[in-house]
């Protein structure tokens, strides 16, 4: 749950984020302490009268709008699978394309060793560049929570600090603002249960109930819910199925970031682009994986291209509980894994 912001802490964000990216909504209004930030994850939402659909449509913020959390409100109107609504300033929006986010910029790391080393992004989204020039050729926003590979610290042309990334797809490297992400450490990428055998750990999947399940030997060690593959009659162009395929698998690879899409550089923020999905565990030779999800919180219903969509938290611990084991230090490793089953 994210913590409690001030209007201070707004006002302090506001002055933080002036030598740098001015996306910071307005301060809350008198009377208010809001629950947190909120990130549009999609090309626009509708921003609402009341927390219902079927209410009056007020307003229609787009891509990437940052907005003021005040409270959460679970709607007699659903939708059923998703409740979930948040009370704005100017009215109220639905939770399933809302990233909560936060402004948390970081001390740049000069150091960074010569095979790379992974780093997250800390702030609701950052741009990149061809360059480490703000005026050079722009490419993909990076989101909060996704990851990235960083090969190397640089001055810019500003004189500030930049990150140089190494796509792990395309193998081009582009530029972020150094202050915009951190460095991951070895604690967060502890194994989890590293004492369980690997034929004792399982993992579930159900499409009906839109649902994983975790197991050690008959013991249940995590349930949530995830978003399956969305049908679609027109398969894509890579050949990846849209339908999550149903039978019994095992974990063959892990990442810790995976440039999805249709990788192609590009600028425009609504191509078919994610950079640094995080916490990827690959089960299905077509690239069919469990990875975190930065774009929407629709889970219970089924959203994606294939893949199982889940909360970023909840796939960086499917990534540190299942086999095979990936050091913190990997791009990717392959071995043999987790037994999965989709049904």
């Amino acid at each position: 749950m994210a913590e409690r912001l001030t209007r201070r802490d707004f006002l302090r964000l506001a002055t933080l984020s002036a030598t740098s990216l001015a996306f910071l909504p307005p301060p809350p209004p008198d009377g208010f302490t809001p629950i947190g930030l909120g990130r549009v994850g999609t090309s626009w939402i509708g921003l609402f009268k009341e927390p219902s659909f079927r209410s009056t449509r007020i307003g229609t913020p787009a891509r990437d709008t940052l907005l003021t959390l005040l409270s959460r409100e679970t709607a007699d109107d659903g939708p059923a699978y998703n409740p979930l609504w948040y009370r704005v300033p100017d009215g109220y929006v639905h939770s399933g394309y809302i990233q909560q986010v936060r402004w948390n910029p970081q001390k740049p790391v000069t150091e960074i060793p010569e095979h790379g080393a992974l780093f997250e992004v800390t702030v609701p989204y950052t741009r990149s560049f061809r360059s480490p020039d703000p005026f050079s050729n722009p490419l993909y926003r990076l989101y909060y929570q996704s990851t990235a590979w960083v090969v190397a610290c640089v001055t810019g042309t500003d004189g500030r600090f930049w990150y140089r990334l190494l796509d792990d797809i395309l193998r081009v490297n582009y530029y972020v603002r150094a202050e915009h992400l951190r460095r991951i450490t070895s604690d967060e990428v502890t194994r989890i249960s590293p004492d369980v055998p690997l034929e004792e750990k399982r993992i579930e999947v159900s499409i009906d109930r839109q649902e994983l399940k975790a197991y050690e030997g008959q013991r249940l060690v995590l349930r949530t819910l995830i978003s399956s593959g969305l049908l679609d009659e027109h398969p894509l162009a890579n050949g990846v199925p849209t339908a999550t395929p149903t039978g019994s698998f095992r974990i063959g690879v892990k990442t810790p970031l995976r440039h999805m899409g249709d990788a192609r550089l590009t600028s425009d923020l609504e191509a078919y682009e994610l950079p640094g999905v995080p916490w990827v565990s690959f089960f299905h030779e077509s690239g069919i994986a469990f990875h975190g999800t930065y774009w929407h919180t629709n889970f219970g219903h089924p959203m994606s291209h294939g893949c199982v969509n889940m909360r970023t938290e909840e796939a960086k611990w499917v990534y540190r509980w299942a086999s095979p084991i990936i050091g913190l230090d990997e791009m990717i490793h392959k071995g043999r894994g987790t037994r999965v089953t989709v049904i």
